[in-house]
């Protein structure tokens, strides 16, 4: 704390834990490195306001309250892994330009990245209450927000959509939000946010779901078409419908034409949210 001539830190991969307002007022520190940190805690680095370079680590759990607030210098921030950004974690960072957040996030705090006059693009992971539905403030003064980055398996997801009209109509809406941002009032940029993220996961769960009804019709129409093909050469003594299907060949064909109907893994879902 009141370091004044601190310019650098590189915690080895013991420390885990950056204590409340262990660097706070450094004003010469340039550059950090935290790659075996879990947990950064209460104003940290506030009002460090030379900093410029901080490297995180894929330990990173939780940023804390206050932890970068007022950290005038840094412009570009990314982090590869962490769960949850606290109230005020980014607030007040004067030349901050581009976050890339993790699709490991699962909660962003009140005004985390607010107050942040030229802050232009976000990437963030598409999940449902990612923020408080009435914080309103989350991107206060940020009047140069103009897009948003879909990061995690959402692109992944909607290409492997099975109708092409699908596909299209989903990368539209994902799209739709960096056509509106630019003419959006500051004052609502928060809310337009808000409301698209459950717009596209929602249409993304009834896609999925249509998806998957039309893969299984047709599973069904080519079993009973390999069923009409070689119907002479099922026995009409034969015991079981799982003989009939060994004879015919759907037993063979079917689970290797549509495999991936017997692992949803293979169709990632956008829903999935560890709270």
């Amino acid at each position: 704390m009141h370091c004044q001539n601190l310019e650098s830190i590189e915690m080895h991969n013991g420390v885990e834990i950056i204590e409340d307002q262990a660097f706070y007022n450094c004003i010469s520190l340039r550059g950090i490195k935290l790659l075996g940190v879990r947990d950064i805690e209460f104003g940290a680095f506030n009002n460090c306001i030379a900093l410029v370079d901080v490297k995180f680590g894929d330990k990173l759990d939780r940023i804390g309250e206050g932890a970068f607030e007022n950290c005038n210098s840094l412009s570009n921030i990314k982090i590869p892994k962490v769960r949850v950004l606290g109230i005020d974690a980014f607030f007040d960072c004067d030349e901050l330009k581009h976050v890339e957040l993790s699709e490991d996030l699962v909660r962003i705090g009140r005004r985390a990245i607010s107050n942040c006059p030229l802050l232009r693009r976000i990437a963030i992971p598409l999940k449902y209450d990612l923020f408080n539905a009435n914080e309103e403030d989350m991107f206060d003064d940020c009047p140069n927000l103009f897009q948003i980055d879909p990061i995690g398996g959402i692109r992944q997801t909607i290409s492997s959509l099975l109708l092409k009209s699908w596909t299209s109509e989903m990368n539209d809406e994902i799209d739709r939000i960096n056509r509106e941002l630019p003419y959006t009032d500051p004052d609502y940029k928060t809310a337009l946010i808000q409301q698209w993220i459950v717009t596209v996961l929602e249409r993304m769960e009834h896609y999925k779901s249509e998806h998957y009804a039309l893969l299984k019709n047709n599973m069904t129409q080519l079993e009973l078409a390999l069923w009409k093909v070689n119907l002479p050469n099922v026995d009409a003594a034969t015991s079981s419908r799982h003989e009939a299907r060994v004879t015919c060949g759907a037993n063979i064909i079917i689970p290797h034409v549509l495999s991936f109907l017997n692992d949803e893994e293979e169709f990632p879902t956008v829903r999935d949210n560890p709270l």
